[in-house]
């Protein structure tokens, strides 16, 4: 099994098949529009255009389950993106990410690449840790997604490689990405 088994509605309703996608190194993010993480969009961005070329996507899954985050429709989502963060890369709709009823390519995702745990070597992850032991010690049980901004990266075979929890800052990716890239 890969992600090319998978379908999803883009942003604009239409169902697609991850199948599209064979061949290139995808990476796939779970986002909000109003999360103390939002502004990753930014270098999620400059990722995709720096790696496009060579064969990189990033596929983004706006979700709404972490503090109602991503509460706006679709379209709202959209501009937001395009509007605040000059968005090129595929978005698609609102999902669930974590619990029943999260979607069957998250679940695939999440069982492939379980959570291991926070990197503690910044502020961010330090508060996200924190906050999330002291307030929703829930979400850190299990291999669901912890919050908005989970990266997952997949190499060209459509097969997970890793996985990056929230606080990791995007372009800290680049050298993962770079290694498939050059596979």
């Amino acid at each position: 099994m890969s992600i090319y088994s998978f379908t999803a509605n883009n942003i604009r309703g239409v169902e697609t098949s991850l199948e599209q996608f064979k061949g290139k190194v995808v990476l796939i993010v779970n986002t909000a529009s109003g999360c103390g993480f939002t502004p990753q969009y930014s270098d999620i961005q400059k990722l995709y255009e720096k790696y496009q070329e060579q064969g990189l996507v990033v596929l983004g899954f706006p979700c709404n389950q972490f503090a109602e985050q991503e509460s706006g429709s679709n379209d709202e989502i959209h501009t937001f993106c395009q509007l605040n963060y000059g968005v090129t890369f595929p978005l698609f709709e609102k999902v669930n990410v974590r619990g029943e009823e999260k979607t069957p390519l998250f679940s695939y995702l999440t069982e492939q690449a379980p959570f291991e745990g926070f990197v503690l070597n910044n502020s961010s992850a330090k508060m996200l840790n924190a906050m999330l032991n002291d307030r929703l010690p829930e979400l850190l049980i299990g291999n669901d997604i912890k919050w908005n901004f989970t990266k997952f990266l997949i190499n060209r075979d459509g097969e997970v490689v890793s996985r990056f929890e929230a606080p990791v800052d995007p372009l800290d990716l680049e050298p993962a990405i770079e290694a498939e890239l050059n596979k």
